[in-house]
């Protein structure tokens, strides 16, 4: 997984180093738009796989956004987001992935079959009643 960080991080840098000279002559609005449509959408295109990932990695992921939003190094970052309605990178990837398991689970949206197929709730293949019954808990089929 390092590697496509590594990649994603060096690919978003280089647009930020290509936008950074037109953003300051554009508005605050029109300067997110354009960030939001070059930057912004790479650190969400297949964000899911980044779940379980070191700390390390996902620092390097987060560099990226932190100088995506234009925050000073010595500021945090978070009143940043907080401001842009944006998650930082691992809830983003967990945000991901409870959207996933809902789409599976309630049948709606463009869900591919071979993730919808193997999540049900644990209260659906049980007959009798356990205490999981009633957690709306999760149960991943794994197929070897």
């Amino acid at each position: 997984m390092s590697f496509h960080v590594t990649a994603l991080c060096q690919s978003g840098f280089f647009q930020v180093r290509q936008l950074r000279p037109l953003v300051r002559s554009l508005t605050t609005e029109a300067a997110k738009t354009l960030v939001q449509a070059f930057i912004s959408c790479r650190l969400d295109y297949c964000n899911s796989l980044l779940h379980g990932v070191t700390d390390n990695v996902m620092r390097k992921v987060q560099s990226l956004q932190n100088v995506i939003t234009g925050a000073r190094r010595r500021d945090h970052i978070m009143p940043v987001l907080r401001q842009l309605h944006w998650l930082p990178v691992r809830r983003r990837v967990e945000f991901k992935l409870a959207c996933l398991v809902r789409q599976a689970l309630c049948g709606c949206g463009q869900m591919p079959t071979y993730l919808a197929d193997d999540i049900r709730l644990v209260s659906e293949g049980n007959r009798r009643s356990l205490r999981s019954y009633f957690d709306n808990m999760c149960a991943v089929a794994c197929k070897h």
